[in-house]
């Protein structure tokens, strides 16, 4: 017996492929049917109903019954950070097919990550807000999220993101998060997931269906090279 955390009660839970193409289809926040997981996952809806039921014993998934079907999510942000974190480091994806080509250059450009922007729209919103002077890296001291300069608090506030936080929550704003895509972070907390509504409200992104992948309108292109100098 010792005194650390039993890491290897989660790690084998992430350790299989039909479990790990669950969670990493769950990082976008939306809660999905078992029969939807299954499909996407290519295996028969016993045999995800038997994996599932393992994930959310585990703690790493959450289950919400609708009538005759059950709907599953990431029990945590913090879940959504260690799949992200662990994609980041993990061997490139070999590519044995035109549409999953396809599917990666799309979520490569452009995707959600637990209610936040990911892939290179969202490193490159996060290094644009950097550049402006909206956000600054913290020092040592101050921890690990980037912090909101008054510039950047009065240029939010007038694009439309409120910031307002519950008394007493705990809730990152500004949060780090590492894009296992680009290898950069991309910005994620609640500031991050201000920008996904008010994109689109402006109707400058569009939530693709059955993807984690996201569409960058036309108007979305134009708004973003006249408000942030971003070209994508």
């Amino acid at each position: 017996m010792n005194a650390y955390p039993n890491i290897t009660i989660i790690a084998s839970l992430i350790a299989d492929t039909s479990r790990s193409i669950f969670l990493s289809a769950l990082l976008d926040g939306r809660a999905l049917p078992a029969g939807e997981l299954a499909y996407m996952a290519g295996v028969s809806p016993q045999t995800a109903s038997n994996h599932l039921a393992k994930l959310v014993a585990g703690g790493l998934l959450e289950v919400e019954q609708q009538g005759r079907h059950r709907y599953y999510r990431l029990a945590s942000q913090e879940i959504a950070d260690l799949i992200e974190k662990m994609a980041s480091i993990a061997p490139p994806v070999q590519i044995r097919s035109l549409k999953q080509s396809d599917q990666l250059q799309q979520l490569s450009y452009a995707r959600t990550c637990y209610n936040h922007l990911a892939g290179r729209l969202g490193t490159s919103l996060c290094e644009a807000l950097l550049k402006k002077g909206y956000l600054v890296e913290p020092k040592e001291e101050q921890g690990k999220d980037y912090l909101i300069t008054e510039k950047g608090s009065q240029w939010f506030n007038a694009f439309g993101i409120k910031l307002q936080l519950k008394t007493g929550s705990r809730r990152a704003i500004a949060r780090k998060c590492l894009d296992w895509s680009e290898r950069r972070y991309h910005l994620a907390g609640l500031l991050g997931e201000q920008f996904v509504h008010r994109f689109i409200e402006l109707n400058w992104i569009r939530q693709k269906t059955g993807s984690r992948s996201v569409e960058l309108t036309e108007a979305g292109k134009s708004g973003l090279h006249e408000v942030l100098d971003i070209s994508l």
